[in-house]
């Protein structure tokens, strides 16, 4: 289990081999990056700001990756999310997951990039022409998230 919340860049590939190092059990790994995007609701995007409550974010991260391991039989997983200024096409967040089977590491992937949209305390604000705005939650996100509220 490992969550971090930091403001360095991270190497996909070095945090992904640190994952399996070792562990002959996996036997298959999937991993999610998110980006910034330059365009959001049409409008051009220059920057990102992420902000987070200290404390709170770890806490809640590590309950969703918790949940993520109650459901699937998963040998490791990684959340890692930047927080600070990203400009488009700086990584922001990193979601592993490594498994005996292929089908666990994917639903696993899935599930905590789809829970962690929408139950994680991130605010974010673009810097747009028009100024600064903060990000509202998105239906589609919480949609995403809801198919998994069974489980």
């Amino acid at each position: 289990m490992a969550v971090r919340v930091q403001r360095e860049d991270f190497d996909i590939g070095a945090e992904l081999g640190a994952l399996t190092r070792g562990n002959t059990r996996i036997g298959g790994l999937t991993s999610f990056v998110g980006l910034v995007r330059d365009m959001a609701g049409g409008d051009a995007v220059g920057a990102m700001t992420l902000e987070h409550y200290p404390g709170m974010t770890e806490r809640q991260l590590e309950a969703i990756e918790t949940e993520a391991r109650r459901r699937w039989p998963l040998d490791a997983t990684l959340i890692v999310h930047r927080i600070g200024r990203l400009e488009p096409g700086d990584r922001i967040v990193l979601v592993a997951c490594a498994s005996a089977h292929r089908e666990a590491a994917f639903q696993a992937c899935h599930f905590l990039i789809d829970w962690l949209k929408t139950k994680a305390p991130f605010w974010k604000q673009e810097e747009t022409p028009a100024g600064p705005r903060w990000v509202d939650a998105k239906s589609t996100d919480d949609d995403a998230a809801a198919r998994w509220e069974r489980g």
